[in-house]
């Protein structure tokens, strides 16, 4: 007859598990991404996504169907969000490739909050200004930086090493 070894407890938290669970999400994952959480890369893939199709549409419809001579200014606008959503879809496919993108987004949106809507907020005077709906859409610049993974950037983009 034969007999069936059960493995040990230490031979068991080696090996990997087939089950899906909540706190694998967490662990540092050297094997496929230098370290960084997967949860960090789920987050940083929906971040990408989300750019891209929020992005492509909106900013190249508009540069494409412009008429007329265009706002310096403007068009460095809509030319950098253009840029931004081709990007982004490589941010998809390559997400710790991307993280100087996301840092960019962070302090642009970041800068602009405390530069032009804190002091209008300050005065009371954000509600019903320009400035509001813009707003809007960069309070979300706490997305990035909970999804970004400070760790391994300082680690990987400052210090120059190569793995977290």
């Amino acid at each position: 007859m034969k007999s069936f070894n059960l493995p040990t407890e230490a031979e068991d938290s080696i090996k990997p598990s087939s089950r899906f669970s909540v706190l694998n999400l967490f662990k540092r994952d050297y094997q496929h991404y230098e370290g960084v959480p997967r949860i960090n890369i789920y987050l940083l893939r929906l971040l990408f996504t989300l750019m891209f199709l929020f992005l492509t549409y909106e900013s190249w419809n508009h540069i494409l169907k412009h008429t007329g001579p265009w706002d310096n200014a403007n068009a460095a606008a809509w030319c950098m969000w253009g840029s931004y959503s081709v990007i982004s879809f490589i941010g998809m496919l390559r997400p710790l490739k991307m993280l100087p993108i996301v840092l960019f987004e962070i302090v642009y949106k970041t800068a602009w909050l405390f530069v032009v809507a804190y002091p209008l907020w300050v005065k009371n005077e954000l509600i019903g200004s320009s400035a509001e709906g813009m707003t809007r859409v960069f309070i979300w610049v706490v997305f990035p930086i909970v999804a970004m993974p400070w760790r391994y950037f300082f680690r990987t983009h400052l210090l120059g090493k190569r793995t977290a």
